[in-house]
This record gives C-alpha cells, structure tokens and sequence, in this order.
C-alpha cells in the first residue's frame, strides 16, 4: 500500500486557486503600499487579514469557506510554500549578515538584546498576570497563559525585520547589521522559550532537563555550522565550480545546504527556519559561492515565496472579536505595553553599549516588528489551548500593527541621519566597490614561482585592494622543485593570504582550474628579461582562457630591488572604454592608498604624424587635419569622465591630451616627460590567428617603457574571427 495520500482532484483544483489568489492579493497590495512610500511587506501582510475570515469570510462566507476549507491536507499545502518562503528568506537574512560587524558591535548587540528582552517578558508577565480569565485558553492554568504572554510580548520577527531593513536600503547600515545581530538572539530565546511553554502545556510541569537539552542542540547548530560546516559547504561549492562555472549548479548546491541545515535544526527541536539563517551565514561567508546566486534566490524569494508566507499569515485572523470594548480595550493595552516596552528596552541598552543616540532610536524602531514569527507562536498557543480564539487575535493583531509601525517610524527616526564618520566611510568604500568593474570584493589569485615580476604584481595586489580581501598565493612546482615564496609573505603583511601548492604537470591547467573557484583577479608577473618573451607561452594562454581580468606587472627594466619603493608617479591612458575604467581605478585605488600622484592621458591617434598638443583645451591643425581637443571635444569628455571617477576615490589628477601617429610612443614620452614610474592601462583581449591579442598599444609599451607596465587584461567575448584592433 502507498504510503503517499495525493490531493483529490478537487482539493487540487482549490490549492492553485489559493495559490494564486494569495499571491495576486499580496503582490497588488505590496505594490500599493509601496508606491504610499511603505515596504511592501506590509501589504503583504495586509493580504492575508484581507483574506481571512474577518474580510473575505464576513462579505462572502459560501466564497471563503471554498477557498480556504476547514482540511487538514488542503492547508498544509498551502502552508508548506509559505515556510518554504521564510526559509528562504532567512537564508538572504543570513547572506547578508556581516559577521565581522557584529562581532565589532558585540558589546552594543549584548546589551541592546539583554534590553530588549528583558524589559518586554517583564512587561509580559504583567499583562500574563492582568488579563481577565476570559483571555486564557481552557486547557491550560494560568501560570503557563502569563509565561506564554511574556514569551509573546519579548519575541521580534527577524524575517520582518529582514524584509523591512533591505527595502528601507538600512541592512548595510551598522543599525542595521546590530539589528539582524539582536533579532536572532530574539528568535533563538523566542523558540527556546516557547519549546519550554510548549512542554509545560504538554505535560503541566516545568522541565529544566528540556531547557539544557534544547540550548545544548543550538548551540551545536550554531558552532558545528559556523566550523565543521563552514568547512564541508566549502568543500561542496569548491567541487561543484571546479566543475562547472553554471549558476544553476552553484545555486543547486546552495539550496541543498539550506535544507540540509534546516532538517538538522528541526531534528534538533530547533525551528527549521533558524537551521536556513544559519546556512545562509555560512553559504555567504564561502570564498566559493557562485556571485550570482543571490540575485537568483532574492528574484524567486521576494516576487514569489516571502509574499505567500507573509499573507498567509493573517488568513487565521478574526477581527470581529474586537466588536467587545472589554477585548478592544485589553488589545490596545497589549499593544501599547509590547512595543513601548520593547522600544525603551531596546533603547536603554543600545546606549548602554554606547550607540549613538539616533543608532538606539533605529534599533528600538526596527525591533518592534514582530510579524510572522509572533503569528507562528500564537497559533501555536492556539492550539495548545493556552490561548482561546480572543487572546490569538490579540496576540497577531499586535504583531501585524508592530510590524506596520516599524516601517515609517524607523524611516522618521533615521531620516537625515548619515551615521557616524566611521560608519559613513565604510559605507561609501562599500558603495564604491559595488560600482567598480575591477577593483571589488571577492577574492584575488596570485600564481607566482617568487620570480621578482611576480613580487611586484603582489605589491600591485596588496596596495589596490582593501587589506579585507583574502588572497591565495598558488605556486607550482619549477623542474619539480618548490619555488620560495617567503617574499610575498613579508609585501601581504596584515592581509589574511592562503599560500598552496600545486604539483601538478600542466601548469596552466592548474592557474586555470583554481581561477574558476570564485576569484576576481588573477595578478601575474611577465616573463623575466632574457627568459623569452615578454608573455610567457604559460601566461599567454591563460590571458586567453581565464574567466576573470589579470593584472599583468612588468618590473621597470634594469629594477635590482626585489621590492621597489612605493610608486610616486604614475601616468594612465585613458579611452573612455570599460577596459580603460579598470586601469583608471587600479591607478586611483594605488593613489588613494599610497599618495601616488597621477596624470591621465588621452591620446588622438592621427596618421599625419602631428606635433604633441602639450596642454589640453586646444585645437591643433596639421596639414589640414583638424583635431578638436577643446572642453566640447571627446577628448576633453573622455578625461573629464576620467576625472570624475578619481574624485570618487578622493583622487586629484592632472590631464594631458597629445596627438601623435603611435599611441604607444606617445604614452611612453609622456611617461618620460612626467618622471612616472609607473604605466597603469588596460585592454580588452582578442583572439588573433589562434593566440590571444592585447593590442599594438600595449604590447609596444610592455616592450619598451623604461619603468613598471601594468595591464589590466579584461575578458572579451568578441568571437574569435573578429579583427582585433590596437
């Protein structure tokens, strides 16, 4: 016999009716309250009040009672896509946790999650204790009723908070990130809590062998996810890019981690919602995780899932209850004392861990949301009898008005206030990152056998980048012996570098291989002088099959020092092309963090070889070729757009503008002209009969600059029988 019981036809028929009236509801309704400048997600919840019983079920009773029957197997469907859709959503809740913030905020997240919980169960176990008999559920004693009241008066929502801290643009904020810190203490304590009321309810005794037992499973799922997992996910999406570079597998792999966490927690007695918050920490913490995943699971999670889960959650909702004063009055009561209590809780101890005083404001603001989760603990008071039908609608009704309050109140109390001077820096580092092309988050490889073009390419690395991005040093065995790498040891001092070996036959099978793994530059040092060409064969193809931009440094000739002096003057052509942004930014970001001066450059390639133009803002003529390079000329736009970008990397540069028949004889004078000691451009790589190609321009000046080359080699998908151009 079938162990698996199908959906009638018509049960079927009623869950796709569901489905899509719960959906077409909630995503109308979010989409209206966002354009009155609320979150979405409080139209979402609207949905579901909307099409409960109070609603839907009072002005079409016949109507309702087909849509959402009184079965077992027909709400559980339902309800499978709404959990569905917070785990997901606590798995981006997780993603975008910055460990390394919250641990930077610890003592300020300690005390604002001491305040906010202490002070509401407080409050709860007052309002537990003042509430008429007519509140408490009929099969339960009073005692558990007020200890189930204070659980539900302390408890936030971090799925709501989540939902209302990224539409708001504050997740990134230090607030923000506290707030996340602070909302999963509250979860974790919410669900131990109501483990322990649930087992007095059960069995009319209070257990402190299933409090231990309990506290003892969450912490094994927080530390075994955060050390052995953290390892064994690694592990997982290392195979699974090495393999294939498709989204679809990474973001395969991603999920199954997610349920895996999700039913360890839930085998744990843990909700499975926590299991995915914590995954989605580890998933984002990987080195390994496909860039693109997140895009993916934020499309399906936010358009579709989060939207079902949160109308669902009022579809229980009764409001008619409220038509008794005595009930009506006892509401507002409920709700004054759980979000006062919980906003000066949250208050008093952000400014105990000496958060600015708009900080606390935001905190007590976001923390009052309590959503879903307090909906998911009062239907289950519901159903253990500790609360009757009166006291659940109470119960939701505050948490559907606490999380309608959160939006506008956080958004008042943060409104014209940037943050600190330390919090405003991140955020702009953090903004510019984002915009960049090349210099970004997201890991660097450097392949090196300790040759000096590679310790040089190192320096390169380690003054672009922010010192928070990891680098991995991967050497390969040299006539089978070890190179020393003992140099980039001392030029990576401070950053958190991974140095592995590769024994491996094919040593651009390996750079490549390991290219695939997630990186987002790969540095390489040219080939020494009279060791060949200047690209070696190892490094000509990989410019042709890596995945990600090079940096390739060429060392001024001549240079002795292994580790030059920091670079004092560096000279960047500049095209206006993508190719060319990310020199410019390499150039400023070396800048901005080593006082390097630079000039830019822009070049008009004329075949009647006119004199250079040694000042910009002028037209030269020359056997009758005009050449506009005046303020309304391209070449004074593609340098103001060049400067416009260094001002963003709080860069002042100089600009020139010459004219000559070669490009690369023009860069190389004007690198002689201005003492630079650095060259920084980029190209975009071509295919030319079978080898790849970088352009005329940069491989003359890769050739025969008298100080450091540094080419930005970008991947191209212009097909192979396309002509390449210099």
């Amino acid at each position: 016999m079938s162990h698996f019981t199908s959906l009638t036809e018509h049960q079927q028929l009623v869950f796709w009716t569901e489905l899509l009236v719960v959906l077409a509801v909630a995503r109308a309704l979010g989409a209206a309250l966002r354009r009155w400048g609320q979150p979405a997600v409080v139209g979402e919840l609207a949905a579901g009040v909307l099409l409960g019983p109070s609603v839907l079920g009072k002005a079409w009773p016949a109507g309702f009672d087909w849509l959402f029957p009184v079965n077992q197997a027909q709400s559980g469907a339902l309800g499978a896509i709404g959990w569905l859709g917070v785990g997901f959503l606590l798995l981006l809740t997780g993603f975008d946790t910055d460990l390394a913030i919250v641990r930077r905020l610890g003592r300020a997240a300690t005390s604002v999650a001491a305040g906010a919980l202490v002070l509401p169960f407080a409050a709860g176990l007052a309002l537990g204790v003042s509430l008429p008999d007519s509140f408490v559920g009929g099969r339960t004693h009073r005692g558990i009723f007020v200890l189930f009241m204070a659980v539900a008066v302390s408890i936030s929502s971090l799925p709501v908070i989540a939902k209302i801290l990224n539409e708001l643009g504050f997740m990134r904020r230090d607030f923000g990130q506290a707030t996340v810190a602070v909302g999963m203490v509250n979860d974790l304590v919410g669900w131990l809590a109501l483990g322990v009321v649930a087992g007095l309810a059960e069995s009319g005794s209070f257990s402190l062998g299933r409090l231990a037992v309990t506290g003892v499973a969450m912490v094994i799922l927080v530390c075994g996810g955060l050390t052995i997992g953290q390892r064994g996910t690694d592990a997982l999406l290392r195979v699974v890019r090495s393999r294939s570079q498709s989204v679809v597998d990474s973001l395969v792999a991603t999920v199954l981690v997610m349920l895996a966490v999700a039913t360890a927690a839930q085998a744990l007695h843990i909700e499975a919602v926590l299991g995915a918050y914590v995954a989605g920490i580890v998933l984002g913490r990987s080195r390994f995780q496909h860039e693109d995943v997140r895009g993916h699971l934020e499309s399906v999670t936010m358009a579709v899932l989060a939207p079902v889960f949160f109308a669902t959650a009022g579809l229980r909702l009764d409001l008619t209850v409220l038509f008794h004063l005595s009930t009506l009055a006892w509401c507002a009561a409920v709700l004054v004392v759980a979000a006062g209590a919980k906003f000066i809780g949250a208050y008093a101890g952000a400014r105990i861990g000496r958060l600015a005083h708009r900080e606390a404001l935001g905190l007590g603001a976001a923390l009052n949301a309590r959503g879903a989760v307090e909906v998911v603990i009062a239907t289950v008071g519901l159903s253990l009898g500790v609360l009757n039908q009166s006291a659940y609608t109470v119960v939701v009704l505050m948490a559907i008005i606490t999380s309608v309050m959160a939006p506008p109140l956080l958004r008042a109390v943060m409104s014209g206030w940037a943050g600190t001077e330390q919090e405003r820096e991140r955020l702009d580092k953090e903004d510019l990152l984002d915009e960049n092309l090349l210099v970004r988050f997201g890991r660097l490889l450097l392949p090196s056998r300790g040759r000096p073009n590679s310790i040089v390419a190192a320096q390169v690395l380690h003054y672009a980048w922010p010192t928070e991005i990891p680098v991995t040093v991967l050497s390969v065995d040299e006539n089978g012996v070890e190179p020393d790498l003992s140099p980039l040891e001392d030029v990576f001092e401070g950053r958190e570098v991974e140095f592995r070996h590769v024994a491996h036959a094919d040593p651009l099978e390996a750079i490549v291989s390991e290219s695939r793994l997630g990186y987002q530059v790969i540095g390489l040092g040219a080939a020494e002088p009279g060791a060949g060409p200047l690209l070696s064969p190892v490094v000509d193809d990989l410019i042709a099959d890596s995945p990600v931009p090079l940096v390739i440094v060429r060392r001024a000739p001549g240079e002795r020092r292994a580790t030059p002096a920091a670079f004092a003057r560096a000279l960047v052509p500049v095209t206006g092309s993508p190719s060319s942004r990310t020199a410019q930014e390499l150039a400023f970001s070396l800048s901005r963090n080593l006082g390097t001066s630079v000039a830019l450059l822009h070049v008009v390639n004329r075949p009647e070889s006119p004199v250079p133009v040694g000042a910009r803002g002028r037209t030269t003529s020359r056997r009758g070729v005009q050449v506009d390079t005046g303020p309304t000329g391209t070449a004074a736009a593609v340098l103001d757009e060049a400067e416009v970008l260094a001002r963003r990397f709080e860069v002042e540069p100089t600009s020139d503008t010459r004219v000559g028949t070669s490009t690369g004889e023009e860069i190389i004078a004007a690198a002689v002209d201005a003492e630079a000691d650095l060259i920084v451009l980029g190209a975009t790589v071509r295919r030319l009969k079978g080898r790849p190609f970088l352009g005329h321009t940069v491989e003359h000046v890769l050739d025969d600059a008298p100080c450091t080359v540094v080419v930005v080699a970008v991947p191209s998908s212009v097909p192979d029988s396309e002509p390449a151009s210099s």
